[in-house]
């Protein structure tokens, strides 16, 4: 799965912003770790894989960021932004 190519990221501080530039309209802003994911989607990965690198960058018990990586990709699943 990835990121599809319509959707961009901008960052300034704090500020995590996804813009879709066509199909979906609008824009997401995220948290810190919606932000990790939408970035990982950027290079075709795996849910799993995701999890494995939040899990080894954040002291979070894995089964609380499965569930936080299900629930963004939900999010992003629900507007079109990823390519399964």
């Amino acid at each position: 799965m990835k990121l599809k190519d319509t959707f961009v990221t901008y960052s300034s501080g704090s500020d995590y912003i996804v813009v879709a530039t066509e199909g979906f309209s609008g824009m997401v802003r995220s948290n810190k770790t919606a932000a990790f994911i939408i970035e990982a989607l950027k290079e075709n990965t795996t849910p799993e894989k995701i999890v494995d690198a939040m899990t080894e960058k954040y002291d979070a018990p894995r089964e609380v960021i499965e569930r936080d990586v299900e629930r963004v990709l939900a999010k992003l699943r629900s507007i079109g932004a990823v390519e399964e």
